[in-house]
């Protein structure tokens, strides 16, 4: 068996009245109630955990993309994932993930998760979700009946120009597999 540590990174620090005077804080959060300073120092907390986590020998750190909400304030996972693996050496990065149907071209994920493999001696773990329809439709304005379409058009470009070690960027980078 393995163990993983995932982390949403929800917001901390919401008023203890919150339930009362807010309808959700999902689909219509108040983004005046995050504090800068206290949202800076939550990502910072996030890398602290993920990195303690790996040094007591979790087999995974995972992170996911989450945009316009207090449950998951993540809206790059990539980037978080990009922080650790310079301060872990055996833990894998679960990043979970990233939704292409709102990437235009999805091609910009395949580089960037090329790049992180690179990075991290090829220690990515890549998951593709649809996305919820609060991050795709609300927050990004996508039409929720061209979602699954653009959804399966990139996941299909993504696995062609993986399987056929097709270039997936005008850099050094020919593919995502393992070194």
């Amino acid at each position: 068996m393995r163990i993983g540590n995932f982390n949403l990174m929800s917001y901390r620090h919401l008023p203890n009245d919150f339930s009362k005077t807010n309808e959700s804080v999902w689909v219509n959060f108040d983004t005046k109630l995050l504090d800068p300073v206290l949202l800076c120092q939550d990502f910072s907390d996030t890398l602290d955990e993920h990195e303690y986590a790996a040094s007591v020998g979790f087999d995974m750190l995972g992170m996911n993309e989450h945009h316009g909400n207090g449950y998951g304030l993540i809206p790059s996972p990539n980037l978080m994932a990009a922080a650790l693996p310079r301060r872990t050496r055996d833990a894998m990065l679960l990043v979970l993930g990233n939704s292409l149907a709102l990437y235009n071209p999805p091609q910009r994920v395949a580089e960037e998760f090329a790049m992180l493999d690179c990075i991290s001696g090829g220690r990515v773990i890549a998951g593709f979700p649809v996305g919820t329809p609060m991050d795709t439709c609300y927050v990004y304005g996508t039409n929720s009946s061209e979602l699954r379409d653009r959804y399966y058009e990139a996941i299909a470009d993504y696995f062609r120009r993986r399987a056929t070690l097709e270039r997936v960027t005008g850099g050094p980078l020919a593919s995502q597999q393992r070194p």
